[in-house]
C-alpha cells in the first residue's frame, strides 16, 4: 500500500469512527409524538394546549424528565395565557385546600404548610416547583384529589359507605351518587390485573378518585381560563378516568391530554401507544428515576 493510499485509508476509518462515536454520544431525553405517532414539536403542542379548556398531563410519578417538562409546560402556558391559568394536581387532597390557600395568602409559613399538609414523599423535588410557581405568580392552585381515607373506605367496605359520611366530609368528594361504568377499559383492566383481589371495590375506589378530581376541576374552571391538571397517567390515558367524567359533565369541554410512556428506543413511537393521548411524551427506559421502592 502506497503512503498516499495508507493516509486515505486511515482518514476513511477515522471519519467512520468519529461518525459512529457521534451517533452513539447524542442521547435524547425525550421525544414528543401526536396521537397518530408522528413526531411533534413542543411549540406546536403548546399552541394547542393554550387553546384548550383543560389540559391533562399524565405522568409517571418517578420520572425526572416528566417532572421537568411538567414545569416547562406550566411556564409556557403562563407566558401564553397570563393569569388565566389555573393549576391542579392529584398529589394534593381536597381537604388540604385551606392550607394551600392560607400558605398562598401568607397566613401560614412554608414550614407550617409542609408540616400540616399530607404531602407526597417526593413533594420537595417533584411537586413543590409547580406549587411555588403558582404561588409566586398569583395563580390559583387546586387540590383535586379525594382524601385518601375515603378512597380507602370504598376499597375496604364499598362505595355505599360514602353515604354515611357527614356533610362536611362529603364536601371533599364529588356529589353522591357517583356514576361508575365498570365496563370502561381502565376499570375493567384493573379488575383483570388484580385477579379478583378487592373485587369491584378496587376499580370503584379508583373511579371515586377520578370523579372527585373531575368535579374540582369543573368547580374551579372559569370562562376563558385554562386548567392544567397533573395526575398519574392511568387517570387520564386513552381519554378515560378523569377525562371521561369531565366529558360526561360537559361534552363541549375542550380537553387536551398528554400521556407519558417509556421505550428502549424513542426514535419511533410503538404502535401500542398510538391514540393513547393527544400528545405522547416518550422517554428512554433507562432514564434516571426520582425514587425507587426497593
Amino acid at each position: 500500500m502506497t503512503y498516499k493510499n495508507a493516509v486515505l485509508f486511515w482518514i476513511i476509518c477515522l471519519t467512520f469512527g468519529f461518525t459512529a462515536i457521534a451517533n452513539g454520544q447524542n442521547p435524547e431525553a425525550y421525544k414528543l409524538f401526536d396521537s397518530k405517532g408522528k413526531k411533534a414539536k413542543y411549540i406546536k403542542m403548546m399552541k394547542e394546549l393554550a387553546d384548550a379548556d383543560v389540559v391533562m398531563f399524565g405522568e409517571l410519578h418517578d420520572n425526572t424528565i416528566n417532572h421537568w417538562l411538567e414545569f416547562k409546560v406550566l411556564e409556557s402556558l403562563h407566558k401564553a395565557k397570563g393569569d388565566k391559568v389555573i393549576v391542579g394536581a392529584e398529589m394534593f387532597e381536597s381537604d388540604d385546600q385551606l392550607l394551600i390557600d392560607e400558605y398562598f395568602s401568607e397566613l401560614i409559613s412554608k414550614k407550617s404548610f409542609q408540616k400540616e399538609a399530607r404531602l407526597w414523599d417526593e413533594y420537595k423535588t417533584d411537586y413543590r416547583p409547580l406549587l411555588e410557581y403558582a404561588k409566586t405568580n398569583n395563580l390559583q392552585f387546586v387540590a383535586t384529589n379525594i382524601p385518601r381515607r375515603y378512597a380507602s373506605l370504598v376499597y375496604k367496605k364499598g362505595i355505599n359507605y360514602l353515604d354515611s359520611l357527614s356533610d362536611e366530609a362529603k364536601s371533599y368528594i364529588a356529589p353522591l351518587p357517583i356514576e361508575i361504568d365498570l365496563e370502561l377499559p381502565c376499570y375493567k383492566n384493573m379488575m383483570g390485573m388484580m385477579k379478583g383481589h378487592g373485587g369491584e371495590n378496587l376499580p370503584k375506589s379508583q373511579a371515586v378518585k377520578d370523579a372527585t378530581m373531575a368535579y374540582f376541576i369543573l368547580k374551579n374552571l372559569k370562562e376563558e381560563d385554562i386548567f392544567i391538571h397533573y395526575n398519574g397517567d392511568y387517570h387520564s390515558k386513552n381519554h378515560e378516568g378523569i377525562v371521561w367524567y369531565l366529558q360526561q359533565a360537559n361534552p363541549d369541554l375542550k380537553v387536551v391530554t398528554i400521556s407519558t410512556v417509556l421505550q428502549d428506543d424513542i426514535e419511533k413511537l410503538n404502535e401500542e401507544f398510538h391514540n393513547q393521548a393527544d400528545y405522547i411524551l416518550c422517554i428512554p427506559n433507562d432514564m434516571t428515576r426520582s425514587y425507587t421502592r426497593d
